[in-house]
């Protein structure tokens, strides 16, 4: 009722409740949206519980309003529970503010909801900058015929034995067979040593070699995955694992529409839409850096226009509605990688060559729970730190005899100046007798191995250099920098750079070291995927020399988005001195300076106590979380 007209009526307790809800969607709206809402009429209104956020589409809101008058606008922000009507004159819009107000509706779910609406000064939402489709990723429409894939749907039989190794899996969120080699969700890869009997289905050769003649694929896949999506159903966000399969991925999408999220490490969020009988082809950037997703949820936002198909569900209120998903199945294609990535190599022992000093300099503080273990230790022990760095744990304890080896020269040529018994070799063959050490500790290193088969070695390594009984602690980098609801150190630190230098304490972690965003060398995009590194080769250095990774580069002080990352050091010469000094340049600088990235493979939990359950002869004593890194203290038996 309009507010003028108040005090001369008696309102029922009907219309107090309504207009107490009616206020509180007003204080709603102004609290956590900013939207001010008016006491006289005009020719705009906000509609509460009248939007893509609960459940109501365009059209079916249309129907509502259109009773009241000609809707001139009608403005739907996505996922909003709001949405805003501009009607062609102020009477239409005040006969729908009299009218609709506390009507009930039924929205697209079924489900009975009461609309509130208010007078706004203008109908207006502050559009989202135009996206653009992650780089290297394409949506191809119409790639087979409808007879096509009903011959592909009818293909997969859900029904057959269970016993066999193709037949589908029980997963919490879809339904799922493998061929060629079974994908492992917990790590996104695939055991190639244990292909699964009758590679891939004869019916999918013909596609193959189309669209490897049409140039979607380079390499002809030989696994498969086939997902089925009830509606409601989807798939969390993942990067396949980089070292597991070639460059592109491509995926069928058959039955139904879709659409999946993908995100940028920075936090850019790109609806894409699958329509039926298309192929999502997935390389570059979009296969390495971007997550890829499919929200759980029985209806998508998507453009209302008709000719709009495949591609991003764009940030236009007046032209977004909601879609019904319908039973979808998706055919998946890989082509699994037969040779080893050079990530250790490359990202690895070059980069620690070339930063061996300004690296120590940042590595002063030993860790508290490191410590404990090294001071719990009988005294005469000896002890081997595999990957010892600059020393930092050798001098802890002065009762035990303690010797680092690393692969680094430059590294154990500091230790030596620091007068500790070091000497180079790689972690996967320590030149010390077996059985010969009462401890070993592997703090930060296990993560630099770039793959499962190698990480496994080098705890197999570290066992073998362990007397029976003996303890070894070994520390990795967590994918989880948020922790029993608590933020590691790591995130804690994360402070706006634009414009301005960062000190920071580097021993907030122990492989924590300079991390930060690649300066921009052209777009923001491609500097944050096409690093700049020193060539540590013979030749000479060239620190602006360019190449494709494949591996996306983390970005300072924010949570993890894939397992398999390259992790930035940036070096600044002193003009005093001519040495080494921290920089954090700001996002978009011309900064000269060399930029080395390093190789990590990011844990997630339990992964590194399933590494261990891996190596015989050994039980897990103790395994915690430490700032931002998962631990373990393993005895061998």
């Amino acid at each position: 009722m309009d507010s003028s007209h108040q005090s001369n009526y008696k309102l029922s307790k009907t219309e107090k409740k309504f207009l107490r809800k009616q206020i509180k969607a007003r204080h709603t709206l102004l609290r956590h949206e900013g939207i001010e809402t008016v006491s006289y009429a005009t020719q705009s209104l906000v509609v509460a519980n009248g939007g893509l956020g609960n459940g109501v589409s365009r059209n079916q809101l249309l129907l509502v309003l259109e009773k009241c008058g000609l809707v001139d606008a009608l403005l739907m922000p996505p996922n909003k529970p709001y949405s805003f009507a501009r009607y062609k004159t102020t009477e239409e819009s005040k006969r729908a503010y009299v009218t609709l107000n506390g009507k009930e509706v039924v929205d697209d779910l079924g489900q009975k909801i009461i609309l509130y609406l208010n007078f706004v000064e203008k109908a207006q939402w502050k559009e989202l900058r135009p996206q653009a489709l992650p780089p290297g990723l394409m949506v191809v429409e119409e790639i087979i015929s409808s007879e096509e894939e009903k011959m592909l749907l009818e293909s997969v039989d859900w029904t057959e034995d269970t016993d066999n190794q193709n037949s589908q899996k029980s997963l919490k969120h879809r339904r799922v067979k493998h061929f060629g080699y079974e994908f492992h969700y917990e790590n996104n890869n695939v055991d190639k040593d244990k292909p699964l009997p009758g590679g891939l289905p004869d019916i999918c050769d013909s596609f193959l070699e189309k669209w490897l003649r049409e140039g979607y694929i380079k390499h002809k896949p030989d696994q498969m995955t086939i997902n089925q999506y009830e509606p409601g159903q989807g798939i969390p966000a993942h990067i396949d694992t980089h070292s597991a399969f070639e460059d592109e991925i491509v995926s069928l999408s058959l039955g139904s529409e879709i659409v999946m999220d993908f995100k940028h490490p920075d936090g850019t969020a790109v609806p894409v839409m699958l329509p039926r009988r298309s192929l999502l082809v997935m390389t570059g950037e979009s296969r390495y850096l971007w997550t890829h997703g499919i929200t759980c949820r029985k209806f998508d936002t998507v453009q209302a226009s008709e000719n709009h198909k495949s591609g991003i569900i764009t940030s236009d209120v007046g032209d977004l509605t909601l879609s019904k998903r319908g039973l979808r199945t998706s055919f998946t294609f890989r082509k699994v990688r037969q040779t080893p990535c050079n990530c250790k190599q490359e990202y690895v022992h070059q980069v620690y060559e070339e930063i061996a000093g300004h690296f120590s300099s940042t590595r002063h503080t030993p860790w508290p729970h490191i410590v404990e273990f090294l001071k719990a230790l009988p005294s005469g022990s000896i002890v081997a730190d595999i990957g010892c760095g600059n020393g930092k744990y050798l001098g802890v304890n002065k009762e035990l005899y303690m010797v680092g080896c690393d692969r680094s020269q430059n590294l154990v040529d500091i230790c030596r100046e620091r007068q500790f018994q070091a000497f180079v070799c790689d972690a996967l063959a320590v030149p010390v007798r077996s059985g010969s050490c009462d401890a070993c500790i592997s703090i930060a290193v296990i993560h630099h191995f770039a793959t499962a088969e190698r990480r496994v070695a080098a705890l197999q390594e570290i066992v073998r250099l362990l007397r029976p009984g003996g303890k070894a602690l070994i520390y990795v980098w967590a994918m989880e920098q948020e922790y029993n609801k608590q933020k590691s150190k790591y995130l804690k630190g994360n402070r706006n750079s634009q414009g301005k230098k960062e000190e920071m304490n580097s021993d907030t972690s122990v492989q924590r070291s300079l991390v930060e965003q690649m300066p921009d060398t052209g777009s923001r995009d491609s500097a944050s995927f096409v690093p700049r590194i020193n060539d540590s080769q013979e030749g000479g250095c060239n620190s602006s020399q360019v190449f494709n990774s494949k591996l996306p580069i983390h970005v300072n002080r924010t949570s993890f988005y894939s397992q398999d990352v390259l992790v930035p050091w940036h070096l600044k010469e002193n003009p005093d001195k001519g040495k080494p000094v921290e920089s954090f340049g700001p996002i978009g600088s011309q900064d000269p300076s060399p930029v080395f990235h390093r190789y990590y493979h990011v844990f997630r939990e339990g992964e590194l106590e399933a590494l261990c359950w891996t190596v015989s002869d050994v039980r897990i004593l103790q395994s915690y979380y430490d700032q931002g890194n998962w631990c373990v203290i393993l005895q061998k038996a």
